[in-house]
Order: structure tokens, then sequence, then C-alpha cells
């Protein structure tokens, strides 16, 4: 047999506070001081080594990269040059009209950097490249092929153009 239990609430009917004390008691989260680790910094003392432990409580912590970067792993000219032969013989690079073909991808790479010489004709095929590399590379008589889409950069208005308008 089931028995009705009566609600606290019909008790509390007709006495103005329902059992909470002064009508200022139970206004909100304020009164309790605060919600979660509210008041927890300056106050609240027997708290704080819990805080403590926690080293992304007090302060602010970095920002999120909407994009991802990636990661640069370069090459420098000299390297390629001494080991080409090496690379040739293991199928990495290939020889077509007395110049050497190369992907830099298949080795791991992805950007050419300038430092050292090139002695020998090369068309090296890479995402990156540095200004000075591509120049080397082509007063040795090669060619450097870049694979990464160069995005357009946006020309902002400088701030003497802008005229503010005065009221």
């Amino acid at each position: 047999m089931t028995t009705h239990k009566r609600k606290k609430v019909g008790r509390y009917r007709g006495s103005q506070t329902h059992g909470g004390g002064a009508k200022k008691k139970r206004r909100g989260t304020g009164n309790k001081g605060g919600a979660g680790r509210a008041g927890t910094g300056k106050r609240a003392h027997c708290r704080k080594p819990s805080i403590w432990a926690d080293p992304l409580y007090f302060g602010r912590h970095g920002f999120k990269i909407p994009y991802k970067l990636e990661k640069i792993s370069a090459v420098n000219i000299d390297c390629i040059n001494e080991k080409i032969e090496d690379f040739k013989a293991n199928g990495i690079a290939s020889e077509k009209s007395g110049a050497y073909e190369i992907d830099l991808s298949k080795l791991g790479f992805n950007k050419l950097i300038g430092s050292g010489a090139c002695s020998k004709k090369m068309i090296i095929k890479v995402k990156y490249a540095s200004t000075h590399a591509v120049e080397k590379v082509k007063e040795a008589g090669g060619e450097v092929v870049l694979t990464a889409e160069k995005k357009e950069k946006i020309n902002k208005p400088a701030k003497d153009t802008i005229k503010k308008e005065t009221a």
C-alpha cells in the first residue's frame, strides 16, 4: 500500500519566508558569497591551499590560434649539393637533360635555405624557399619549383588616410 507524503512547500504556505529567516537572507548567490570558487582570491584562507594546487586558476593563460601552424623543416643548398649523387643512387633524385631533378618532400623537408654553394644544375621541387636560395640555384643554371600556394596580402589603408568625422 502506498502512502502519500505531504510536500514541505504546503507547510511553508503563509509563512512569508519559507523557513529562510529574515526576508533579505535568501535573495541570491551574492548573499552566500558567490558561486563556485568565488571569493577565494583575497579571503577564504581555508580554501587557498587547494587553489594553489591548480596552476591555471590565477591569471590569463595564452590564446588559441584559429589555424594550425605548419612546422618548417628546412635544408641548406650545400647539403643537397653534397648528397645529390647519393639521392640519385637511392632513387630520390633523377637526372634529366643534364640537370638533377629532386623533390624535397620525399626527404621530409618543406623549405630550402640558401646557405652554401650550388655547383650543380638542379631542378628542386619544394613547398617554400628563401629568395637567396632561389637566386643561387638560378645562378648555377637550375630552377626552384614552389608547390605552395601564395596567399595575397590584404592592403589596409594607412592611419593617416582615414578621416575621422567630427561632430
